[in-house]
């Protein structure tokens, strides 16, 4: 039905149109901001985009049919760039298709045994269920090992020790059939590291894996192989964020601290996270002893010092210096905790000078490159061995430093913060970030362009607005 006073329906359909194109640039540059501020969201799924392909993936290869059932090589492949497994390590389980047992093991143990009071002559060595398997502490007899083993359930990152990267273990599964239709594939996969944080999907048949002899002339192949994929996330592993970074620069006075409250508040401490005073010395904890400071002791809770964030690592990114070519970046990470200590831990930074970047001082360094079509934007560093590979637990020790080199560019420039991190990673998990409004600026830069909670408020109330006059429009 056409309406009548087409003048002044005409002059509201002009309105509308207007609003509608204000409204959809709006939404379109909040997307654009609520991307580039991500890092301070604490909503955290599995993907993560720096690592896109991230994993620990179970490959088990069926190798030799037995009386009553197989034996088989099973092998944990860690595909992730920058997120290792500390002490004391990962904890594999599953549940069995139907009755079978665990005869024997190499490399490995079940942590419980399960009843077997049925077995009068040979005793199995898991009748469990439910079997959770631990790896072997190095130094056990060579007999009871194999290839990849025995290191207590410590798995590398890929990008930081490739060969240290996997792990591995021999079962010898019985009452499952020794044919290709009997044996059945375990359920519930589930990897513990030790607590909660990956979640694994189901087992899927694969074909064959093939294996290559000592002489290279001849290739082997399994009976049988599946795999099982095991990815992980940020949000099931932490209740809150684990890190924060606090920014400064050659030419701003203003330090930035990390965000309050950025992982806890001091007031609610829970009793797993005890809090000691900002001043509090290492000397002056005597429950702390030295047998308790074993590496991520899982039964001293952690002592936190009480500052306002409340984060168990921080990070300082400080802008140093300013050459005719280069420019010079200082890094610190600080562990507040008075129990733990981080060994083989990691670092990722991204900013878009990572394509240029020239050196770094103390730390080793790997560009990450997870989209090829798209520059280097981002890098993972880590200690250098037997120098600053473990970061200590609070006190004089407990923190390490390096500098970064950069290159000048012609898109070079220290106003808008472009000469600070975009995304900051420790140990594989993403840190908060200060606020956009509150990062150091040029003396200069009065009038920097950022977006303060009452225009925010403004393009909200227009995106509202706009969206009632196309409602009544239609």
């Amino acid at each position: 039905m056409k309406r009548e006073g087409g003048g002044a329906d005409s002059s509201f359909s002009s309105a509308a149109r207007i609003v509608k194109h204000l409204c959809f640039s709006c939404i379109a540059t909040i997307l654009i901001l609520f991307s580039s501020t991500s890092h301070n969201t604490w909503c955290v799924v599995a993907f993560d985009s720096l690592d896109p392909n991230a994993n620990i993936t179970i490959k088990w290869d069926v190798m030799t049919w037995a009386s009553d059932g197989y034996i088989a090589s099973v092998t944990l492949f860690n595909w992730q760039q920058y997120r290792h497994i500390e002490l004391p390590g990962w904890i594999l389980s599953w549940t069995w298709a139907s009755k079978e047992v665990i005869w024997t093991m190499l490399g490995a143990e079940a942590m419980t045994q399960g009843d077997c009071s049925q077995f009068h002559s040979d005793t199995p060595h898991s009748c469990a269920r439910n079997p959770s398997i631990v790896d072997l502490l190095p130094g056990v007899p060579y007999n009871q090992q194999v290839a990849n083993c025995c290191r207590g359930g410590v798995l590398a990152s890929f990008a930081q020790d490739p060969a240290n990267a996997v792990a591995a273990f021999q079962i010898t599964v019985g009452r499952s059939g020794n044919t290709n239709t009997t044996v059945k594939l375990p359920k519930n996969f589930a990897l513990k590291t030790p607590g909660p944080g990956y979640t694994c999907g189901p087992a899927v048949k694969v074909a064959p894996s093939l294996f290559l002899t000592k002489d290279g002339r001849r290739h082997t192949q399994a009976f049988m192989t599946w795999t099982v994929t095991c990815t992980y996330s940020q949000y099931l592993a932490h209740k809150a964020p684990s890190c924060c970074v606090s920014l400064s620069t050659f030419y701003d006075t203003k330090i930035v601290p990390c965000v309050e409250c950025a992982c806890a508040c001091s007031s609610t401490n829970s009793s797993s996270a005890a809090a000691a005073a900002s001043n509090t010395r290492y000397s002056d904890l005597p429950s702390i002893s030295s047998s308790s400071m074993g590496v991520n002791n899982q039964q001293q809770p952690d002592t936190l010092y009480c500052t306002r964030d409340m984060c168990p690592v921080k990070i300082h990114w400080h802008v140093k210096t300013n050459y005719q070519q280069y420019w010079r970046v200082k890094i610190t990470i600080t562990n507040r905790d008075f129990s733990r200590n981080f060994t083989q831990w990691t670092l990722v930074l991204q900013h878009p000078n990572f394509s240029n970047f020239t050196q770094a001082f103390s730390f080793n360094y790997k560009a990450l490159s997870p989209y090829a079509s798209f520059r280097n934007d981002s890098a993972v560093f880590w200690g250098i061995k037997y120098f600053n590979d473990m970061l200590m637990a609070a006190g004089p020790s407990g923190n390490v430093q390096s500098e970064l080199l950069f290159q000048k560019t012609k898109a070079f420039k220290f106003n808008n913060g472009w000469a600070l991190p975009h995304r900051v990673y420790f140990n594989g998990d993403d840190c908060v970030l200060p606020d956009l409004q509150d990062y150091p600026s040029l003396p200069n830069s009065g009038s920097s362009c950022h977006l303060s909670v009452h225009m925010f408020r403004l393009i909200l109330s227009i995106i509202s607005t706009g969206a009632s006059v196309l409602i009544f429009s239609s």
